[in-house]
Formats: structure tokens, sequence, C-alpha cells
């Protein structure tokens, strides 16, 4: 029970470090993030989630959103991708997880 909880906070409830991890890799649409997460991470966030995500890391300026014209092949996408800012708070978190580790 006390790995499970472990799990679950160290992966839907941090789902930003995920996104921006994959961000960091190429930008991606939304609905791509959550396919992403399942084939990289293992886990499946609700899609719902990685949206209301996104828009977080939108409003505090680790991710910028660009809208692509799909030729006529239906709606533009929105695309995210990391910003400079975004880029080092991910790269922040991933030294405190390895410290962490190191400490545990």
């Amino acid at each position: 029970m006390a790995y499970q909880r472990l799990v679950r906070k160290l992966t839907k409830e941090n789902l930003w470090l995920y996104i921006l991890s994959l961000l960091r890799e190429s930008p991606l649409y939304g609905y791509q993030v959550r396919d992403s997460i399942r084939e990289k991470f293992g886990f499946n966030p609700p899609r719902v989630t990685c949206y209301a995500v996104l828009l977080s890391l939108r409003q505090v300026g680790y991710v910028a959103m660009e809208r692509t014209e799909r030729g006529g092949e239906g709606p533009p996408r929105k695309y995210y991708k990391i910003t400079a800012k975004g880029s080092e708070m991910l790269d922040k978190a991933k030294q405190y997880l390895n410290e962490l580790g190191q400490t545990l």
C-alpha cells in the first residue's frame, strides 16, 4: 500500500516532470502527450489531466503553444514545446531527485 502511494505521488501527482521531459525531446500536440507518457514511462494518466497540466505549464511560462495548420486535413493542431524557463525548471527538478536518490 505504501509503495503504491509512492508510485502514484511520483507519477500522476508530478505529471509536469514527465511532460517537460517529453517536450524537451520534441514538440507534441496534446493528444500525443498521454500516449507518449504511456510508451516511455509506463503509466496512463487521464487525458484531461494532461491538458490541465499543459495549461498550468503554459500559464507559468514553462511551455509554449503553437498552432499548426494541417493543409485541409482537419483543424489546426496545437503543438506544445518546452521553453528555456521550463528546461531550467526540469534541470532543477532532476538535480533535486538525483540528490534525494543519493541520500536514501
